[in-house]
């Protein structure tokens, strides 16, 4: 349930966005999108909390400890934990984060040793500001909850199956994989699932029991000692694991696919009442979000998938003869408000899965916001990556917002989802007129038969709004039945609403977006067509009418592919400042059939899902093919394979995209990435010089360097200021001489040494890249590539940077008809230019809101060629009304991002868009006054300035043009004379390539 504001009166102005946000991002949720993670009440908050301490984690320990030796794998060598000295090392480090804890009498919960030197404990607000003044404790962080992200078969997409595919040239499905195990830390696993099919474990171990030399299809099989599962891998190490036993799980549901099944769960189920625990306190998945994910990663090959006895073909995984393990670490609670895992047993469930040995892990989980990189997560992953453990992370599903992105650490791979070939459906209205969306519940003709919104078929108590959301109880069977029902996208989820159409006699659904977002091919109760865009508009508008009516049909021209779904999160990485590219690349998440777990399903064993949780496990499964046939390349290696292999996804138009902030790198590659020519590889030390670089303190002692010189398969400068050189290393996989072509508009990119030789694999180059901005916008995304290319064989890297020619200030204010203010400025160039667009006053539009929730809309018209706009809403509140502004920009009339303006402190909400893009900007005005008679006076303003608007006054800056130093503040000074005192007036001043600072007046 989204919490509701208290009552206005008794909150402050100006505090409208603190109030709103939470309701507007709920309504915007997809399924499968992570919900909102409880942000710690305070720093001193009892509760549970991970403490890191300064001494390194097995997996990097280098021998620094008297008497133990180094524990830190060798390269292209995994963790081994059984060893003495790793034991030794062990017990040193979970010694000392006991004694840390005796120090300020709290007692550990949790140790963990292996990827990070942590341990877990209840802290109160005392022993929290004991702990951080305690020598050797580097980070305090409390426990928080993290949530599952949620061709038609997206193997053929990828270009696995048939002759000439993938599989084929590994040796077929049964080799595709084979040695290499993928560690799932998700929901758990549905044994059962013809998926997991497989010869039941025994202790016959390879080679037979006189234990001769193992045959080629017998050298990978696992086996059992005692109660461990012992399997020998491609890299040459051995994985260890178990079978854990629990709820509905016993040692038997494990087999020669599940070859090892753990769950972490000690810090969920001690938070959470055992009134509210759902599914099994086992291995058990009870969901289906990580029987998905493992199946998709790992399934078995050409395995008959039906659906509410519809045939909907063959699934694979796709690494079929992969071997999985299981690492339960997120749980469902009986009313949903809990779902999710701890962040305690996340790091415990990482810990325990390079301990075993597993070559993959896929990490389909995340946050409602971006997880800083010191967070206890991302250090176990870092650690992971670091043991040779190749990570595949989701990048969310909160797009399209910009900067919604999460899991953006350079050690992990994070992974959009992309579209494949859709599943669709036809809606055909009485007045001839037709739309195609994604179905795949329609299977022939259903209809013709009336269409009708769902609130003109409502219960008398149903609200409309919930009545058109299809709320469960919110339809009315008399009036219901025999009818296709448009039901709005929003508040409940998809399936749900076919539900309720369903239980009230409807025979089909329309289901609309309201706003622009994915459409998504769910196994619905009734025959089923999801809409978006313009055509959602006109179907809603249609089903209003007298007399409407439609018809649906299977099949029609779909969209597109591959696009990058709309749900998929974007970047910037704000933790990473611009200066590191995420995502890093996309994969199948739209629409994926894999296995499900029934009791989450409505008792179906296969199931669509859409997500980036869909999309990470084909990246985990590919690198499992990658690491089949190159057990000893490094995951960064791997990742940059894919990456520069990679080809543009689309735009809805056809075209490419260019959207790297979107795609990454673009859409994987599968046949393509074996063969890459060139990699570009870094390991533990790079990322802490790379931490270091960020501000990250890592208490190892390591060199920082700039952000931008991370040896990454892509080029990233969050703030290109006039000029700057990145240095990169590729490492040859085969001879040859490779030449470079830059392409970036509007900047001049010098590459040295343009033409690289290499005479053997394994051999290094290193090499700059200049970038100059020349006429590229200030202050705008510029993107383009590096490739290099020798013969057929090309490396592509995306690059993205923005060019700075100045450090202005954004908003620079003023007051009176006439005057003047001086403030400074930093150019890139030699050359400062400074031009005053302006002044402009519009009129106003006066107007008033009456009572406790009023609220107003308009929509702001931004015309082509606008250099800046300001929308101005001033108040004339009453000291105990809320009062503020909500806003976004619209695409096709549908709202795509929902941000606020509160009022400063003159009552005054300001929306500023500098270098804005043509549109609409919807606007509202919000006003919570005390009572229902509560008058809340305003005006609203829209300024747009442009090279020839209308001026009233005048506005001069000086200098306007003057011979400067690069890097070095001068003095700016603008002069005003003859605008009104009783309206705001705003001036655009421009410098060059289009940067500027906004004069508002009054």
């Amino acid at each position: 349930m989204t919490p509701q504001p208290r009552r206005a009166s008794r909150v402050r102005r100006g505090t409208v966005g603190a109030l709103l946000t939470t309701t507007l991002a709920a309504l915007s949720l997809p399924l499968a999108t992570p919900a909102a993670a409880g942000a710690p009440a305070g720093p001193l908050t009892a509760g549970t909390y991970l403490i890191t301490l300064a001494d390194q984690p097995l997996v990097t320990y280098d021998g620094s400890v008297e008497d133990i030796p180094a524990t830190r794998p060798t390269a292209g060598r995994k963790l081994d934990v059984t060893t003495a000295n790793a034991k030794r090392y062990r017990t040193h480090l979970t010694d000392e984060q006991t004694h840390v804890a005796k120090k300020v009498g709290a007692t550990v919960r949790q140790h963990y040793a292996v990827t990070t030197n942590t341990f877990s404990a209840h802290l109160d607000a005392a022993q929290l500001v004991e702990l951080a003044r305690t020598e050797g404790v580097t980070d305090i962080t409390p426990d928080r909850l993290h949530h599952a992200t949620d061709d038609r078969n997206s193997t053929d997409f990828l270009g696995l199956s048939g002759r000439k595919g993938l599989w084929a040239a590994l040796g077929g499905t049964a080799e595709a994989g084979r040695g290499i195990v993928i560690g799932d830390i998700d929901t758990g696993i549905w044994p059962e699932s013809a998926s997991f099919e497989a010869p039941a474990l025994t202790t016959r171990k390879p080679g037979g029991k006189h234990g001769g030399k193992p045959s080629k299809d017998d050298l990978y099989r696992p086996y059992l000692d005692g109660t461990t599962t012992v399997m020998h891998k491609a890299d040459g190490t051995t994985f260890t694991g178990t079978c854990q036993t629990g709820e509905s799980f016993t040692a038997a549901a494990c087999n020669q696919k599940i070859i090892s099944a753990r769950y972490f769960g000690e810090g969920w189920l001690r938070n959470v009442p055992a009134s509210n625990r759902g599914g099994y306190i086992s291995p058990r998945d009870s969901e289906g979000h990580g029987t998905h994910t493992a199946s998709t990663a790992a399934g078995n090959a050409g395995v008959h998938a039906t659906a509410d006895g519809h045939d909907l073909g063959t699934v694979s995984g796709v690494a079929p003869a992969a071997t999985v393990a299981v690492y339960k670490a997120l749980w469902q609670s009986k009313d949903g408000t809990q779902d999710g895992g701890l962040t305690s047993d996340l790091v415990a469930a990482i810990d325990q899965a390079v301990a075993d040995g597993v070559d993959v892990i896929n990490y389909s989980l995340g946050g409602m916001f971006e997880s800083a990189y010191d967070d206890p997560s991302q250090t176990a992953l870092r650690n992971a990556a670091a043991a040779g453990v190749f990570v595949a992370t989701a990048g969310g599903n909160a797009g399209p917002s910009a900067a919604s992105l999460d899991n953006t650490a350079p050690w992990t791979t994070t992974v959009a989802a992309g579209t494949i070939a859709p599943y669709t459906g036809t809606v055909t209205l009485g007045n001839g007129q037709s739309y195609t969306g994604i179905s795949t519940s329609v299977h022939g003709t259903v209809g013709s038969a009336p269409l009708v919104r769902a609130a003109a078929v409502k219960n008398a108590d149903a609200g409309t709004t919930d009545a058109n959301l299809c709320i469960a109880g919110t339809l009315d069977p008399v009036l219901a039945a025999g009818r296709t029902v448009v039901c709005d996208r929003g508040t409940s989820a998809r399936a749900d609403k076919s539900a309720e159409v369903k239980r009230a006699g409807g025979i089909a659904m329309v289901l609309v977006n309201t706003r622009d977002e994915s459409t998504d091919g769910d196994l619905h109760s009734v025959p089923t067509v999801h809409l978006s865009g313009p055509d959602a508009t006109a179907v809603r508008d249609y089903a209003a009418t007298d007399n409407a009516s439609a018809t649906l049909t299977a099949g029609g021209k779909g969209a597109t592919y591959p696009q990058v779904a709309g749900f998929s999160s974007r970047g910037p990485s704000l933790v990473g400042n611009g200066d590191l590219l995420k995502p890093d690349i996309t994969a199948p998440g739209a629409t994926i059939l894999a296995a499900v777990a029934p009791p989450g399903n409505q008792g179906r064993d296969f199931d669509f899902y859409s997500g980036t949780s869909m999309a990470t496990p084909h990246i985990a499964g590919l690198a499992a093919l990658y690491l089949s046939e190159h057990p000893t390349w490094s995951p960064m290696s791997v990742k940059s394979a894919m990456m520069t292999t990679a080809s543009p996804t689309k735009a809805a138009d056809g075209r490419n995209s260019g959207d790297v902030l979107a795609e990454g790198a673009g859409e994987v590659e599968a046949r393509a990435m074996l063969r890459p020519g060139l990699v570009y590889d870094s390991n533990d030390r790079d990322w802490l010089a790379y931490l270091e670089g960020v501000g990250v303190d890592t208490r190892t002692g390591t060199r920082a360097i700039d952000p931008s010189d991370l040896n990454y398969p892509s080029i990233a400068i969050g703030e290109l200021f006039g000029t700057q050189t990145v240095t990169r290393t590729v490492t040859a996989t085969s001879a040859g001489t490779y030449r470079a072509e830059a392409d970036l508009p509007g900047v001049r990119t010098t590459v040295s040494p343009s033409v690289l030789h290499f005479s053997h694999a394994g051999q290094k180059r290193t090499f700059t890249v200049r970038f100059d901005v020349t006429t590229a916008r200030s202050g705008v995304l510029d993107t383009g590539s590096l490739t290099w290319t020798s013969g057929r064989t090309t490396v592509r890297s995306p690059i993205a940077v923005t060019p700075q020619s100045v450090h202005a200030p954004a908003e620079v204010k003023g007051t009176g008809t006439s005057g003047e203010t001086t403030y400074s400025v930093t150019p890139a160039t030699t050359t400062l230019v400074a031009t005053a667009y302006g002044p402009v006053a519009s009129p106003l539009t006066k107007a008033s809101l009456t009572g406790t929730g009023a609220e107003t809309y308009y929509e702001a018209d931004i015309p082509a060629g606008t250099k800046a706009s300001q929308i101005s809403v001033h108040f004339d509140a009453a000291a105990d009304t809320v009062v503020g502004v909500v806003w976004g920009r619209m695409t096709d009339g549908v709202l795509q991002s929902a941000e606020f303006a509160d009022p400063d402190s003159d009552g005054t909400s300001t929306i500023s868009l500098p270098q804005p893009n043509a549109g609409t900007v919807f606007v509202a005005v919000v006003a919570l006054g005390s009572t229902d008679d509560t008058v809340t006076p305003y005006t609203y303003q829209v300024n747009n300035i442009t090279e020839d608007s209308p001026v009233t006054g005048k506005v001069t800056v000086t200098p306007d043009h003057a011979r400067v130093t690069p890097g070095t503040p001068t003095d700016v000074t603008a002069t005003w004379s003859g605008v009104p005192a009783d309206t705001r007036s705003t001036t655009w001043i421009e410098y060059s390539n289009g940067a500027g600072s906004l004069l508002t007046l009054n």
